[in-house]
């Protein structure tokens, strides 16, 4: 079963897709910046969908979901999850986030620990300093190999085309994005501290995350597991299907 829907949260229409079982355990799935379910997930559906009730909401201004003049903050990407939630009647889930989404899980998570009951953080950081040198999210230089090729952006172009209400938006929204990501300060190590979820962290080998960041977040959440996935990019880690799907398959409860 597949199914798109609009739910009008927070003064916008976030379009949400479901997938697999109406009755299965829920599961989240949250989008990296600048790409829809489809281009995030599509290879990973059929093994998150055995046995699950997979719900994925497309973000502010992602894929269907048209933007608007409101700041572009985690914190609202997070009340727009749970706001979602709160339409489906959905009390309790787990989670999974990548990059963008992940920052969007991590924030549910922490703000509402009653409401998460498994989380998957792919390609996370929890402070600026996490990721890479090389790696400036507001400018993204030329030359580095952990950086989206440009075969990767015009793929996020291209599904943005496809499904946007406002095509011509993609440039500009690209900027307000990274912008964002940016400007967000993260959260103190404190609050790691205090999530209740068993979590399980994904990074690539070759991430915008630091290695080092990823085992400081590890040793930071009370019970957490970490997975490096080897010869991994930042965009490889959602299509590395093979290594990701037994790992997820291990960590999540059955549907």
């Amino acid at each position: 079963m597949t199914t798109g829907s609009y739910a009008h949260v927070n003064g916008l229409d976030l379009y949400y897709e479901e997938h697999g079982s109406t009755t299965g355990r829920p599961l989240v799935v949250l989008h990296g910046g600048l790409l829809t379910v489809e281009l995030c997930f599509g290879t990973l559906l059929p093994a998150l969908t055995r046995g699950r009730r997979v719900i994925a909401p497309e973000l502010q201004g992602h894929g269907h979901t048209r933007d608007t003049d409101r700041p572009y903050r985690i914190d609202l990407l997070a009340a727009d999850v749970l706001a979602l939630l709160d339409r489906l009647g959905v009390e309790r889930t787990d989670v999974l986030g990548f990059s963008l989404g992940g920052y969007a899980a991590l924030q549910l998570a922490l703000d509402h620990p009653e409401r998460v009951d498994h989380l998957v953080l792919a390609s996370v950081n929890y402070r600026p300093d996490g990721y890479h040198e090389e790696i400036h999210a507001s400018g993204l230089p030329s030359g580095s190999t952990r950086l989206p090729t440009p075969e990767d952006f015009a793929e996020m172009r291209a599904a943005h085309l496809a499904v946007s209400p406002e095509p011509e938006h993609f440039d500009a929204f690209h900027t307000k994005v990274s912008d964002a990501v940016a400007a967000f300060g993260g959260w103190p190590a404190e609050r790691l501290r205090t999530l209740r979820a068993p979590t399980l962290l994904v990074v690539g080998d070759h991430d915008f995350v630091r290695l080092d960041h990823a085992v400081e977040m590890y040793e930071l959440i009370p019970d957490a597991r970490l997975a490096v996935l080897p010869r991994t990019t930042h965009m490889d880690v959602m299509r590395r299907t093979t290594l990701l799907a037994p790992l997820l398959e291990g960590f999540l409860p059955a549907g």
